[in-house]
């Protein structure tokens, strides 16, 4: 499929230059998102460097911190907030393309300057309209989410050939310069270890 394979091409050249993947999803659809990340922090086929990609459903503590403090609505857009940056990617599953709480992680993306890609069930749909690339599935949602299986498999071929056939330099983050050791002061009668 045309959309897959661009996404597929964009997602190396921008994971390769630094940028990093942010999923979210619902349900199954989270299973998927997550997947997808960790096809990318491991490997999908054969060893190539681990790439940034982090699924925003995986940590408890944040998820109910955000939706007792904020309401289920934000709990992906406050990670999205606080995590994306221009230049990133935010893929966002669903069978429906109506949940609020996807459909406020694309605003979030939006003022962070991150493309938005959406794999949804039937379109047109709230989500598939408000991304910037979408891959929309006419059946019914158990049939959704094996599509959409297939179609994250897809795009990690896609990505993992682009990556070897381009052989492009893989970017770590910036080093956090660490900071001078403070010295250490004996107390009198106190010996300093070496």
């Amino acid at each position: 499929m045309p959309t897959l394979q661009a996404w597929g091409r964009d997602l190396a050249a921008a994971l390769s230059g630094g940028a990093r993947l942010l999923t979210a999803g619902n349900g199954g659809s989270a299973a998927e998102a997550q997947h997808l990340s960790s096809e990318l922090v491991g490997r999908f086929r054969g060893d190539r460097p681990a790439y940034a990609a982090l699924a925003l459903s995986t940590d408890p503590s944040a998820v109910t911190a955000i939706s007792n403090d904020y309401g289920y609505e934000e709990v992906f857009a406050r990670q999205v907030e606080a995590h994306a940056r221009p230049g990133d990617v935010l893929v966002l599953l669903t069978t429906s393309g109506r949940s609020p709480n996807l459909l406020r992680a694309v605003e979030a993306a939006r003022r962070s300057g991150a493309r938005t890609w959406a794999l949804t069930g039937p379109g047109p749909n709230p989500l598939s309209a408000a991304c910037d690339s979408a891959v929309c599935v006419d059946a019914p949602a158990p049939h959704v989410q094996e599509a959409h299986l297939t179609a994250v498999h897809a795009l990690c071929t896609v990505f993992d050939a682009e990556v070897a056939a381009s052989a492009l330099p893989h970017s770590a983050p910036d080093t956090v310069p660490v900071a001078a050791p403070v010295p250490v002061r004996a107390h009198p009668g106190e010996r300093v270890p070496s």
